[in-house]
């Protein structure tokens, strides 16, 4: 059976259409209009079939008569009354079943109404009940989606694993030649570093010394 309710799978385009339709309603609407003013990529055929359907242009895209008066309408509250009259109509079926209701039905139950009377899958029945809420919301009943954010800049934040810790954690030298060391826990530690200048004309002993001194005054002394 073929789909008499028209679909897509997300409601920006169907808000963008209307929105640009609001402000210059162009003699004829085709898919090759909509991607002339960047509008619907790759969902123009969708939008199109949409636009037939509320009988805002006939099969040829050509600006319907009476329907898109509504577009002239410039205050939001004034123009979602008029689309309701649009929407309404063409939603007749869903209408007699619900009445006033159907404006507020859970995704679920548009969906059933869709698939059944459509006998369509459960992806296009879903989007069928997508494009009706989109509809709705642009006629007053509920919020529109907000739009999609674009261009945006990322912002990178630190992680705060150990690992990442332990990876940036930097060393602090002073003149001294100490490393200040703060590891994942917070916890300051002490790093000296001793430069040993051995002499070219020592022997063995002279070395021995040398060593067991720095054992025995700064590795096991206190």
């Amino acid at each position: 059976m073929a789909t008499s309710y028209p679909y897509i799978s997300s409601a920006g385009p169907i808000v963008k259409t209307v929105e640009r339709l609001r402000k210059q309603f162009p003699a004829e609407v085709t898919a090759d209009t909509l991607k002339k003013l960047g509008i619907a990529p790759k969902n123009e055929s969708y939008v199109i079939n949409i636009l037939k359907f509320l009988d805002l242009i006939d099969g040829d895209g050509k600006k319907a008569t009476e329907n898109p008066k509504a577009f002239l309408l410039s205050e939001d509250a004034k123009f979602a009354a008029a689309f309701e009259k649009i929407v309404k109509p063409a939603y007749v079926a869903l209408f007699d079943l619900y009445g006033e209701d159907a404006w507020g039905q859970s995704r679920d139950e548009l969906v059933s109404f869709f698939r059944t009377s459509d006998s369509s899958s459960d992806v296009v029945g879903r989007r069928q009940a997508i494009t009706f809420e989109a509809l709705a919301a642009l006629s007053g009943h509920g919020e529109l989606a907000a739009p999609r954010a674009t261009n945006s800049k990322s912002t990178t934040t630190p992680s705060t694993s150990p690992a990442a810790k332990a990876k940036t954690a930097k060393s602090h030298q002073d003149g001294a030649g100490a490393d200040v060391l703060t590891n994942s826990k917070g916890t300051v530690g002490l790093t000296v570093r001793i430069e040993v200048n051995l002499p070219a004309n020592g022997d063995q002993k002279t070395y021995d010394a040398i060593f067991q001194s720095i054992r025995k005054n700064l590795i096991d002394g206190s």
